[in-house]
């Protein structure tokens, strides 16, 4: 996910304001991400379920990155491809519902989570965060060619 992040950063940033916001949101999202699964250099001591803060926080930053996506960045997306010709529309539109698709995980974890406690804490955690990184991988790849395809000459 990371080698993704730094990817379009490198091809995209500083092209256009809207994205570059968003793609500075997909890397606090990676980082946290990073931190609650325990991954170097953020290893967790005895393998111990992050705290409540930590998930809270979490999921207020997935809540963000995902509002952005789909309030503002798919809007001025989609509103492009319509101006570049049906080719880029009719991409734009098969992308938008497998992009959807991984919000509906992301949200189901947010609703689990968000409110946890400490002392109500479900051992499933690991699980359901690994899951969480699949979608979200995925959904990286699909916002990249949504984006791709933004910046791609298409006229017909």
């Amino acid at each position: 996910m990371l080698s993704r992040f730094e990817e379009a950063q490198q091809k995209w940033g500083g092209s256009h304001s809207v994205i570059d916001a968003w793609l500075t949101e997909r890397q606090e999202l990676l980082l946290q991400f990073c931190k609650l699964a325990g991954f170097a250099p953020y290893d967790k001591k005895d393998h111990a379920l992050p705290d409540q803060v930590q998930i809270q926080g979490f999921c207020q930053i997935l809540m963000d990155y995902l509002s952005a996506g789909h309030f503002e960045v798919y809007d001025n997306i989609v509103q492009a491809c319509k101006e570049k010709g049906p080719k880029s529309m009719a991409l734009a539109n098969a992308l938008y519902p497998r992009i959807s698709e991984t919000t509906d995980v992301a949200l189901d974890f947010n609703d689990k989570y968000a409110e946890v406690t400490q002392d109500n804490m479900l051992s499933d955690f690991d699980t359901d965060l690994s899951k969480l990184g699949e979608i979200l991988e995925l959904r990286f790849e699909l916002e990249d060619e949504l984006i791709e395809n933004f910046y791609a000459n298409h006229t017909d």
